[in-house]
Order: C-alpha cells, then sequence, then structure tokens
C-alpha cells in the first residue's frame, strides 16, 4: 500500500530547457501547455550564463564564475559572465510573472544541483571542485543560499504559486562511481562517499525550508534510495532508461511516497506515438510492480525524457501538449 505523501503533483509537467532565445515566446508556451504545472524555462541557445551551469553559477552567493576556453572557473569577484547570466534570468522572470498573473497552483523552478555544480565548475588550478571536499562544502553552501535568495525573489512576483524545486544532478552517478574525468582526460577523481553525497544534498534540499523538491537526471542508474533519504519529493528520470534491475528501488520509492517523474516523450524531433502508446511501459512496471492501477494518476507525472533545448520550437510545443495527453491517457485508462 502506498503511504500518504505529503506534497501531490499534477499529472505532467516539463523538464526545463526549451529551444530559441525569446524568453516571452517560452514561457507562453509553457505557461499554456501546463494550465496546473508551468515551469521557468531555461534558455540555453541564448549563450553562456543561460546554459544550466552558468545559470545556476550566477545564483551563488559569495562565490562567482566565469567562462574560460575549458568551461566555467570559480574567480574571485563577478564579471560579465556572471552579470549576463543574472540578468537573463531576470528576463526570464519577467516574462514568467507577465504570464502568470493571479496564478494559484504548483510552480517549478530549476536549478543544478550540488554534485553536478561540483563537477562541472572548475577551481583556479583547472580542476574541478570536485577533487577538493572543502571547495565541494562552499559550493554547497552558496548554493543553498542563492536558492533561497532566487525562491524568495519568484515567490515575491508570484505569490500564489506553490513552488516545487528541481535539482538537475545529471552527473550524481559519476560523481558516486567515481567516473567523472580530471582536467587532462587520463584519470577520473576519486569517488566521494555516497553519506557526504546524501548530507550535502540534504542541505541543499533543506534551502526550499520544507517545500517539495524533486531531483532530475537523464542519465542511467539513478540512485533513488539515496535521494528518498536525502529527502527528495520526487524524482525525475528518463524512463526509457529504467530496466528490471531497478524495480525493486523504483517499487520502495513509490509505495515510500516519492513521486515518479516519468520521462516518456523523446526531447528531440520525431514521431510521437499515440499517448496511451506513451505511457505504455509505465503501466508495464506498475503490473510488474504489483501496484495497484488506480494509484497511477497519484503516484506519476509525466514528462519530456530530458530538456528540449535540442528540438525545433514546433516540435517542443507538440511535445509538451503530448505530456498532457499522455497523462490524462494514464489517468483515464490506468490498466
Amino acid at each position: 500500500m502506498i503511504e500518504n505523501s505529503q506534497f501531490r503533483f499534477p499529472g505532467a509537467t516539463g523538464i526545463g530547457s526549451m529551444p530559441g532565445g525569446d524568453a516571452r515566446e517560452a514561457v507562453k508556451t509553457v505557461t499554456g501547455s501546463f494550465e496546473d504545472f508551468p515551469y521557468l524555462p531555461e534558455l540555453p541557445a541564448r549563450g553562456p550564463g543561460a546554459d544550466m551551469i552558468g545559470r545556476t553559477a550566477g545564483m551563488l552567493v559569495e562565490l562567482y564564475a566565469r567562462v574560460e576556453p575549458s568551461g566555467w572557473r570559480i574567480g574571485d569577484r563577478p564579471g560579465r559572465d556572471t552579470q549576463r547570466a543574472r540578468s537573463w534570468l531576470r528576463e526570464d522572470l519577467d516574462a514568467l510573472e507577465e504570464f502568470t498573473q493571479d496564478y494559484e497552483g504548483d510552480l517549478k523552478v530549476q536549478a543544478v544541483g550540488p554534485w553536478t555544480l561540483a563537477a562541472a565548475l572548475e577551481l583556479k588550478n583547472g580542476e574541478a571542485a570536485l577533487s577538493d571536499l572543502g571547495a565541494c562544502r562552499d559550493l554547497a553552501s552558496s548554493l543553498a543560499e542563492g536558492l533561497r535568495l532566487h525562491l524568495a525573489e519568484v515567490r515575491r512576483r508570484i505569490p500564489g504559486a506553490r513552488l516545487v524545486l528541481q535539482l538537475d544532478e545529471p552527473s550524481l552517478t559519476a560523481v558516486l562511481r567515481g567516473q567523472v574525468r580530471t582536467a587532462s582526460g587520463y584519470r577520473t577523481h576519486r569517488a566521494v562517499d555516497r553519506q557526504i553525497v546524501e548530507a550535502t544534498l540534504r542541505d541543499v534540499i533543506g534551502a526550499h525550508g520544507g517545500g517539495p523538491v524533486i531531483v532530475h537526471s537523464c542519465a542511467p542508474d539513478v540512485p533513488l534510495a539515496l535521494l528518498r533519504r536525502a529527502g527528495a519529493a520526487g524524482v525525475s528520470l528518463d524512463f526509457s532508461l529504467l530496466t528490471e534491475r531497478d524495480d525493486d528501488a523504483v517499487g520502495e520509492a513509490v509505495e515510500g511516497g516519492t513521486r515518479l517523474f516519468a520521462g516518456v516523450v523523446p526531447g528531440t524531433d520525431g514521431p510521437l506515438s499515440d499517448p496511451a502508446g506513451s505511457v505504455m511501459g509505465v503501466r508495464t512496471l506498475w503490473r510488474r510492480l504489483g501496484l495497484r492501477p488506480g494509484l497511477l494518476a497519484e503516484a506519476v507525472t509525466i514528462t519530456p525524457a530530458c530538456g528540449l533545448a535540442g528540438a525545433s520550437p514546433g516540435y517542443a510545443r507538440q511535445a509538451l501538449a503530448h505530456c498532457v495527453r499522455a497523462a490524462r491517457s494514464l489517468a483515464d485508462n490506468p490498466e
């Protein structure tokens, strides 16, 4: 029997990134597609600072990053790259505020989680922050404070929304397994202890002050049990990467009240199946787990498999609308 979860989520939403560079058009598409679970789009096509790492780096408090040929590097003071990231975020928030006047309901915002950020941001010596656990702690602390400020700003602009924070952690499994490459590319950074990873995630999740946090990864082998223990209310993943060896972890997560954000709609252009066909794998998993079909709508939110930055604008609109239809199919015909 599934335990009562503290949080209830609508049936469909998106991941984060959208194609193009027009903030108003992206927000208009997202809010028009998801009337009860819109999100703040990210537009990485605009360049450095609009990408997921740069955007989150711009949120950091008392830590700054700049673009180097090798990627984003932590620096001593805010420069033009930091200013650009913050400017684009303000532009996106302006657009979101415009299209969510008097909105009441769930609203999702995204940021990169502490371990993917530590794997992506370089220290002054060119190595990833992941190479120095002290730097990882400082980075996580700065991120948590930055997220508190960001969430407060969104709450001020859209006071009727229940904010849902999504932490993007595509590098989390690689961090746990010691698979993140060093700057030379010849070695990998040492695996980080699972207890340290979990505690750090718990601290950053706590930045939402008890509000719902979901963790997203479109990589294989998402550590579901660890994320549950860290306090994630939901886990977002590429459904096509699940195998039967994940069944026990998925079943335990769902039975424990963790929401499954199932990425079943392809994130790049291609033919879309009928809505019922898109969620056939979810129904099959449910039967395999022996869970009651009627609980599907309470436990699953349908999303694209990953962000839509690599899609055409037309396909992105179709994909978001398809998520809504697929979620409706799942709710109306769970078996």
